[in-house]
């Protein structure tokens, strides 16, 4: 019994960590094959010992709330499902029901209340019980209604995904391998949880419904579950919002299958699916099993649900599991194959990426012939060596993940060389996850990594230097830092005898050298390659320092972090990188070779003078960093606690006994709510109160 539960409080830990990096964190420890097998184990011996560890996932769901957005309670759980790989066990589940069958998307679970017609609060499933307030982020969605016709309160569930081509788009835009994203569930959960909507918007994060949760039978009525609201005729009618129709929208509350038609009704993209029965559910799982490859959409699987809503609430729910649902996972198509070698990829950051390189195989209808490792985590955690027998699969049907070694041999050891310059390498462990890296700042990775980004399209844009070209003229001798690529008229007669290169391609090169020369204080800050520094946040910081260079390059880190969007992380990462003498010469001279444009900045001082802090919950602005980035865009001042020096307190509890609150009233500041803010910020400031 003791090693079971020794075992049991292994699993607990290795599958906890797993699931944080992958749900807080966005990045990813282990396969999902993995991680379902890991989890099984441990389920089966909780079944059997009878025991269940504090903290197991079995008893979790979703991640643990450990960002700055706001926090709110669930009205009702959001839990997550049970699941089988067994298409007849699915049969067998829905029994003489009819049933829906739909993709399982891959994305960021969002709860959206609307009320009065209008989107007014968007929270993510979190813990399931606590998630985070990103109605920013969601009014940025791009195919979410803004503007429903419907008056009373409606609260409906769905994913926000990322499509695939738009993952992809994205991912060509990073030159560093290292910095691109993993999967389109990363991205998305990254998109939409954070304090900046633009980056959402620029994401073309979507949004699609699963699920209507509550809603009320008129406006102003009180809310309730969707199938408790049943009038005589089983519906709940409701007058549109516009005046200018006379339609009578109809809010099904008897049947999931014709609550997706009313939410689609509404101007809703809804989640694929087809109803079903027992005699015809493994037929429609073939169906979509074959339409996986021409999907768009990021798919885990597939989820069967009763479509009878009032059946469905008569089943209840385990702690974990609602007994209405369950999800399908593909059973994997493995093939076995020799491992031929680990390849160690190296970028500009000095992280160097495992890549197992193994004996062609067909899975899913393609060849593959290599598979991310992603870090020596993994690989020790698979035991990976040359010559091994290893099993291979398409994650969820499309990316290729090595899914067991059988036979372990361990002979992979990370090198203590970097493959690309020969320095000393280090194995760093950062939150229980352990990556390699060149320890070699002059690395020659480092460099044709780093130059490649600094000559890139959304950085200095100089064309006609590919990673290879750069590559020949580091080896030549003829550029040692990014200000040389500005002078490369001192070895014209060694560039035209160069192969590939002749008089038109020089002549071509140094015209695009000359137009990079007028560029802007953004392109110049995303191109030092600043560790977390992507084009959003160079745009947001040398906004908030209205485009000056100088206030840019001696920015302190209180004062970056106040911006919305940048973090302790990045403002550390800008501030230790303007304080390395070797960096501060290299943008000297940088500058010394370019010219800034002019950027009008256009100031509102509205509220110049004026000090406000915010306390409390917030309703239509998606978080604090929204409501303070727009004080700050007219002149205000934001602090963090109540002085002498502030002017007004925003708190919609103005009864409330917070210590800010007391603190206000003692020192006479105004306090005011949510609405007359917004009021002030939209041009009715005359003076305050």
């Amino acid at each position: 019994m003791e090693d079971k539960r020794k075992r049991m409080g292994e699993l607990t830990a290795v599958l906890n960590a797993a699931a944080r990096a992958y749900y807080a964190e966005d990045s990813e420890i282990m396969s999902n094959l993995e991680y379902d097998r890991l989890y099984d184990e441990l389920a089966a011996l909780e079944n059997e010992t009878g025991i269940v560890l504090s903290g197991s996932p079995t008893s979790k769901v979703g991640y643990e709330v450990v960002s700055e957005l706001p926090k709110e309670e669930h009205a009702a759980p959001m839990l997550s499902l049970d699941k089988t790989k067994d298409q007849s066990a699915l049969r067998e589940w829905l029994g003489d029901k009819e049933g829906l069958l739909s993709w399982k998307l891959d994305g960021l679970t969002i709860a959206l209340t609307y009320r009065g017609g209008g989107l007014v609060k968007a929270v993510t499933r979190g813990n399931g019980q606590v998630g985070e307030v990103v109605t920013g982020s969601a009014r940025a969605f791009a195919n979410i209604p803004l503007k429903i016709p419907y008056e009373g309160e409606i609260l409906l569930r769905g994913e926000a995904v990322i499509s695939y081509p738009d993952f992809e788009k994205i991912n060509e835009e990073i030159e560093d391998v290292a910095q691109k994203y993993k999967n389109p569930r990363n991205l998305s959960s990254g998109s939409v949880r954070q304090l900046n909507s633009k980056v959402t918007a620029e994401r073309r994060v979507k949004f699609y419904a699963f699920t209507l949760v509550t809603v009320d039978a008129r406006q102003g009525a009180g809310t309730v579950p969707a199938a408790e609201a049943i009038t005589a005729a089983g519906t709940i009618a409701t007058v549109a919002a516009s005046t200018r129709t006379s339609a009578v929208y109809v809010a099904p509350t008897a049947s999931r299958d014709e609550q997706l038609k009313f939410i689609s009704s509404l101007g809703f993209q809804t989640v694929e699916y087809f109803k079903v029965t027992a005699e015809d559910v493994e037929e429609r799982v073939k169906w979509f099993a074959d339409h996986i490859e021409t999907n768009e959409l990021p798919s885990d699987g597939l989820v069967l649900t009763f479509d009878d809503i009032a059946y469905s609430e008569s089943l209840g729910s385990t702690s974990k599991f609602p007994k209405d649902s369950i999800a399908f996972k593909w059973e994997d198509e493995q093939r076995e194959t020799t491992l031929r070698e680990i390849e160690w990829s190296a970028s500009r950051t000095g992280l160097i990426n495992p890549v197992a390189i193994f004996e062609p195989v067909e899975l899913e209808g393609t060849t593959v012939s290599r598979a991310s490792v992603h870090n020596i985590s993994i690989l020790e955690e698979l035991k990976l060596g040359v010559g091994d027998r290893i099993k291979v699969y398409k994650a969820n049907m499309i990316i290729p993940q090595i899914a067991e070694n059988l036979t372990m041999s361990g002979a992979a050891a990370a090198p203590s060389e970097c493959p690309v310059c020969g320095g000393a390498t280090s194995i760093k462990d950062e939150n229980g996850v352990k990556s390699l890296y060149c320890t070699n700042e002059k690395c020659l990775a480092r460099r044709v990594k780093s130059f490649t980004h600094f000559v890139s399209r959304d950085a200095l844009n100089i064309e006609g230097l590919s990673e290879a070209t750069l590559e020949k003229f580091i080896a030549a001798g003829f550029i040692h830092e990014p200000a040389d690529l500005f002078k490369l008229e001192r070895f014209r007669g060694e560039i035209v005898e160069m192969d590939g290169f002749g008089e038109r391609s020089y002549e071509n090169l140094t015209a695009a050298v000359g137009k990079a020369r007028e560029t802007s204080q953004v392109r110049l800050l995303y191109s030092l390659g600043i560790p977390g520094v992507g084009l959003s946040n160079a745009k947001l910081i040398c906004g908030a320092y209205e485009y000056d260079w100088e206030k840019i390059r001696t920015a302190k880190k209180d004062d970056l972090v106040m911006i919305n969007g940048i973090g302790d992380v990045m403002a550390d990462s800008i501030v230790n990188y303007f304080t390395n003498d070797e960096n501060l010469l290299i943008v000297k001279n940088i500058i010394d070779e370019i010219n800034f444009e002019e950027v009008a900045v256009t100031r509102d001082d509205t509220f110049k003078g004026l000090t406000f802090v915010i306390t409390g919950s917030l309703e239509t602005y998606a978080n604090r960093g929204e409501l303070k980035s727009a004080i700050e865009a007219k002149g205000g001042k934001v602090a963090g606690s109540v002085s002498a020096k502030t002017n007004y307190l925003i708190n919609n509890d103005k009864l409330s006994g917070s210590a800010k609150n007391k603190a206000a009233k003692e020192l006479g500041v105004g306090i005011i709510d949510e609405a007359q803010i917004r009021a002030w910020l939209d041009g009715g400031f005359d003076g305050g109160m």
